[in-house]
């Protein structure tokens, strides 16, 4: 989709394309505890992978460990890719592709919630909370039948 605006340097109409945001979501394993999920501050309320939208000049993977970081006060090394989640009704706010990785953390203790997250708690995979922000529901659901065996969990 293509919408018009004007060059402030010189006033010429120019063309805009309307582009999907990238994000990051990140689930972060502990082999005896589970994976972290965060309770939301904002809209859309509930609980959530961490995650958030990725700033300009930044990598994904740079993006993930910070908003690893800020939401969660975890260190976390990113081990994989999970994948790449991006239905345009993912997020209600706008379209947004999401590159999702597994990462772990060596100090779960350090948890604590920051940022847009009011708490960020380990939950076992069999005691998940319903219903999950999202898309993450579907993430972790993809996580638990491809890759959780492999984590321990």
């Amino acid at each position: 989709m293509w919408k018009k605006f004007l060059c402030a340097l010189c006033g010429i109409e120019l063309p805009m394309r309307k582009s999907p945001a990238p994000t990051v979501d990140i689930i972060i394993i502990h082999p005896k505890k589970g994976v972290v999920l965060v309770k939301r501050k904002f809209p859309p309320l509930g609980w959530a992978l961490p995650g958030g939208f990725v700033d300009y000049g930044e990598s994904v993977e740079k993006a993930a460990v910070r908003e690893a970081r800020e939401e969660t006060s975890l260190h976390v090394q990113l081990r994989e890719l999970l994948g790449v989640y991006s239905d345009p009704a993912r997020d209600a706010r706008r379209h947004t592709i999401s590159t999702v990785f597994i990462a772990l953390t060596d100090f779960p203790e350090e948890i604590h919630g920051g940022d847009d997250a009011a708490q960020a708690v380990f939950f076992p995979l069999s005691a998940l909370p319903e219903p999950l922000a999202f898309d993450h529901a579907t993430i972790l659901e993809d996580f638990i039948q491809r890759r959780a065996g492999d984590y321990g969990l």
